[in-house]
């Protein structure tokens, strides 16, 4: 004789378990899941196409990338430093030191060495590149060779700044950095002594990033592309990704035993420079991961769904028409906020389906 199926309207704990492969133990009512049933639900929901989103948010807080300080490469007494949050570009001094000034140069390239007439070198190919940039390479052939040529741009350049016209760039003269900068703080005040490696100023570049923390449970959140909707605020909702990680003492909140025990991630904002524009910094703001979206998919509430038991076992709906009902069967996908997607060939948008009783 064969058995009849039967079924179960299951929780969302259950369904979410059920479509991970996990194992359910049914028992109730008889029922078709072909034919009607004279049953009506206690309640009734409808079927919708929509846009399904899995996500967690957490709170952040706006920075600036590429956090860093800025040190001295030679001893002496700051007599300028350059204000927190200023901007600053190729040309203009981070600070001064003994009354000269120490430029901000664009590079890759660290400032190593002393670099003179002779040397060779990608350092000294990004000097003069600046050089040209700034207006003192007339006639200069920029390659990696420092000749007369650069000797006499850099001549040009140092009695433009008021330095000793030498033609040699000292350790201590420039510092090389990816682009224009964002002074974050001062570390050393004005006449403080520096030794050699003493902080002076933190800088990061002039793009906004936020920065949140998530559970050590989150790791595919925390993949870089992931897409994230940022609430500043001001209440303004901006898109974003995730930029990667950051290790706790690269974290400038203070609170490192926090950051060791969660995951912190770096939000790069669309729309770059002028993303944060006008925002406080010092207050909080809303991070949204988006960790899976489907978009346009037909979905019910996730008490909806039934647990067919018998020989092809799945899941069906309670599809109700005016005073009857009758179980489709469906297949089901992605859950989120207490509803699931669903679909099959008996189902169709605006369907009336049985919900179990709240």
């Amino acid at each position: 004789m064969r058995r009849r199926a039967t079924v179960l309207v299951l929780g969302a704990a259950t369904v979410a378990a059920a479509a991970a492969g996990g194992v359910l133990l049914l028992g109730g009512p008889a029922a078709d899941p072909a034919g009607k049933g004279d049953g009506l639900p206690p309640a009734t929901a409808t079927v919708v196409r929509t846009d399904l989103v899995r996500s967690k948010t957490v709170d952040g807080r706006l920075d600036f990338a590429q956090r860093r300080a800025v040190k001295s490469a030679v001893e002496g007494t700051v007599t300028v430093a350059a204000p927190a949050g200023k901007i600053l570009a190729r040309g203009e001094a981070l600070y001064e030191l003994n009354d000269k000034p120490v430029t901000l140069l664009y590079g890759p390239v660290p400032m190593f060495r002393e670099m003179r007439a002779g040397d060779r070198g990608s350092d000294v190919l990004q000097l003069e590149r600046n050089l040209r940039a700034l207006g003192y390479g007339a006639g200069l052939y920029v390659d990696t060779r420092y000749d007369e040529d650069t000797e006499a741009a850099v001549k040009r350049w140092q009695k433009s700044l008021n330095r000793e016209t030498t033609g040699r760039v000292g350790k201590g003269d420039v510092v090389f950095q990816p682009g224009r900068v964002k002074v974050v703080s001062a570390d050393a005040a004005l006449a403080d002594q520096v030794a050699p490696g003493g902080p002076v100023l933190t800088i990061a570049s002039v793009k906004p990033v936020v920065r949140a923390e998530l559970d050590q449970g989150d790791g595919p959140l925390t993949s870089r592309g992931t897409r994230v909707e940022v609430t500043l605020p001001s209440g303004r909702t901006v898109p974003g990704r995730v930029d990667g990680t950051v290790r706790p003492e690269e974290d400038s909140s203070g609170d490192d035993a926090a950051a060791r025990e969660g995951i912190v991630v770096e939000v790069v904002l669309d729309g770059g420079t002028g993303a944060a524009s006008g925002e406080d910094t010092e207050a909080p703001v809303s991070v949204k991961f988006v960790s899976e979206a489907r978009k346009g998919v037909l979905v019910v509430p996730v008490e909806a769904v039934l647990a067919l038991r018998g020989e092809n076992g799945g899941y069906g709906l309670q599809i109700v028409q005016g005073t009857t009902s009758r179980t489709v069967r469906v297949e089901t996908g992605m859950t989120a906020d207490g509803r699931i997607e669903v679909g099959g060939p008996d189902l169709r948008e605006g369907m009336k389906v049985g919900v179990a009783a709240s």
